[in-house]
């Protein structure tokens, strides 16, 4: 679970304990709960402006060991045991934001979700495309050179629009304290036949637009229903336990900034209990929108957000190894355990069911808040 430099590393999550909801950071192996009046959510503790200085300084109670804990963070999990390290900040994603992996979905909307025409629009599309979207910049003038070229051999598509044109696509991924955490379910629509994991980066930003911190995340993809139409990014992209995040949140300081994460090289492994193995990278170095960028589209005086945010930076990782038949690609099956790992990050490990299998979500922000009360944590 752990960054290989944990040592150095100031992490900070939540822990659900028997009390409930806790936020935490990690000691020597310890999880250390230092949930306060001052703090006593993540979103507050987000806003301090002595973020790193209050985490290293907080008193707290040790509330067991790392590997105690995850031993309990299971599907069936028994407090306590890890939760995703947000609480009521809204969960955002940007969507085309490496410009290798936008043809796999130009290749989705031409095939209007049938992975039987994948591969042979794949082959036509790359034909078309050779190299040009290599180290583009989107809004500028090869950008826009490039799309005339597309127009004019009839592939132009909204995927491509958003993707070197000069506005990033920014869509809610799930409502805050819906998404899950190290060991949980993670759930696919029971509609979704064509699907597949999407690793990813994922920013802490606070109210004021500040980046504080990362962590990982798994932004579930149905290609088939999105393929359809982008009109349904909706229903493939928010459906119960369908947004997986954590395990901590990595706060920026003199051992790991915000270049660090620009240099993050994440890997993907998808292990089926069918015996199929799925490898995967996703370097952030390739992005082809700068993360300072794409949060200044989400959060500006045009869309304010009160209790900051997690913004999901996209993926280059677009699968098409073949499962079941020839020429069909990747898609999940119940029971594929997918992790999710970076070396400075640690690791995010979650088990694939249907969104109607996993445990329903219940926690919302009004248990939340009647939960801290009753606690006496809110001043």
């Amino acid at each position: 679970m752990l960054p290989n430099d944990h040592s150095h590393a100031l992490l900070v999550g939540r822990v659900q304990t028997a009390d409930g909801p806790s936020v935490v950071t990690l000691r020597d192996g310890r999880v250390i709960d230092i949930t306060s009046r001052d703090t006593p959510t993540m979103r507050d503790l987000m806003e301090r402006d002595d973020l790193a200085a209050h985490v290293r300084g907080a008193q707290g109670t040790d509330i067991g060991s790392i590997d105690d804990i995850a031993a309990t963070s299971t599907e069936a999990p028994t407090a306590p045991y890890f939760l995703p390290p947000a609480d009521l900040q809204a969960i955002k994603a940007a969507g085309v934001t490496f410009a290798e992996s936008m043809v796999e979905r130009v290749i989705e909307e031409q095939a209007a979700g049938n992975a039987d025409r994948a591969q042979e629009i794949r082959t036509r599309v790359q034909g078309v495309l050779g190299d040009s979207l290599a180290g583009i910049v989107p809004g500028s003038e090869k950008a826009m050179q490039v799309k005339a070229v597309l127009q004019k051999e009839g592939l132009w598509s909204q995927y491509l629009e958003v993707g070197i044109g000069p506005d990033a696509e920014v869509f809610t991924k799930c409502q805050p304290l819906a998404s899950v955490g190290w060991g949980a379910s993670v759930g696919l629509h029971p509609m979704s036949r064509w699907n597949n994991p999407e690793p990813e980066i994922v920013l802490a930003v606070d109210s004021h637009g500040r980046i504080r911190g990362a962590t990982l995340g798994n932004d579930v993809n149905l290609r088939d229903v999105e393929g359809r139409s982008a009109l349904l990014l909706g229903k493939a992209k928010d459906n119960n336990a369908s947004c997986a995040i954590g395990p901590f949140i990595r706060l920026f300081d003199d051992h790991y900034t915000v270049d660090d994460m620009r240099r993050a090289e994440l890997t993907l492994d998808v292990t089926g209990e069918d015996g199929f193995v799925l490898e995967g990278r996703s370097s952030m170095s390739k992005i082809s929108r700068d993360p300072d960028d794409i949060v200044a589209q989400t959060i500006g005086r045009h869309h304010q957000y009160p209790d900051g945010f997690l913004l999901f930076l996209g993926t280059l990782f677009a699968p098409v190894q073949d499962r079941d038949a020839p020429g069909q690609g990747f898609t999940h099956k119940p029971g594929d355990v997918v992790t999710i790992s970076e070396d400075r990050l640690g690791s995010l490990r979650n088990t694939v069911r249907l969104s109607t299998t996993c445990p329903e979500w219940t926690f919302g922000a009004g248990a939340l808040m009647r939960n801290l009360a009753g606690r006496g944590l809110l001043a």
